[in-house]
């Protein structure tokens, strides 16, 4: 019966996080579409679409848009969706030739939570670099902020403020190990993400999606000049 309680417990604890997350997304698809609209936006390529169709907040926001021609994916799982009219299965972090290039670039590229998934700061680079040059128009990158009180993936409030490093380590004594690794989770603050997205060929700014009125969520909304 125990056990039983647990299971109980945890269900609607998933249950009760993946509905916050899925009404903040759904406040970033009001922010794309306004974009969309406003610059006539006919194509968009999904950077990071995951293959997970049991969450009600998976690919919400791709799903959501409206007023496109066309949809494509880049992301390292395989992914069947329909939606999408070309569909690469590669990392963003990787080199692209110059038929991906043109047969994968797009009027607007977005990219919701996968940055802090590909790695290290380097990699995080590489993948502003390949969304930039994949872009025609602009693009939108969207990241959980390091310094919200808790971190959506682990559910454990304020450890992850501390040093990377020390953070890692408290996630390993708590047999959290996949957390633990730098290629799977690497949270960025305002900060981190400015220093990230600069090159001198973009213009960009950062907005707050705001969850109990402090900044859960941070969106570049950034385009070639």
């Amino acid at each position: 019966m125990k056990n039983k309680k647990n299971l109980i417990y945890a269900h609607n604890h998933f249950n009760f996080f993946d509905g916050i997350v899925l009404k903040k997304r759904m406040e970033i698809v009001k922010i794309i579409q306004y974009q969309i609209n406003k610059f006539k936006i006919k194509d968009i390529l999904d950077i990071g679409t995951t293959s997970d169709s049991k969450n009600k907040s998976s690919n919400i926001i791709i799903k959501n848009l409206k007023n496109l021609n066309s949809y494509k994916s880049i992301s390292d799982q395989k992914i069947s969706m329909s939606l999408f009219k070309n569909k690469m299965t590669k990392s963003i972090t990787g080199n692209f030739s110059k038929k991906e290039l043109n047969d994968y670039s797009s009027d607007l590229v977005i990219s919701n939570a996968t940055i802090e998934h590909v790695g290290n700061l380097k990699k995080q680079k590489k993948m502003v670099a390949n969304i930039i040059k994949l872009s025609k128009k602009m693009f939108i990158i969207i990241t959980p902020n390091r310094f919200y009180p808790i971190d959506f993936h682990t559910k454990i409030p304020l450890i992850h403020w501390l040093p990377k490093t020390m953070h890692r380590f408290i996630l390993k004594i708590l047999g959290l190990n996949f957390y633990a690794k730098e290629k799977n989770l690497n949270l960025l603050s305002k900060y981190d993400f400015k220093k990230i997205i600069y090159q001198k060929n973009v213009a960009f700014k950062i907005t707050d999606i705001k969850l109990f009125k402090l900044s859960s969520n941070l969106i570049v909304i950034g385009k070639k000049i």
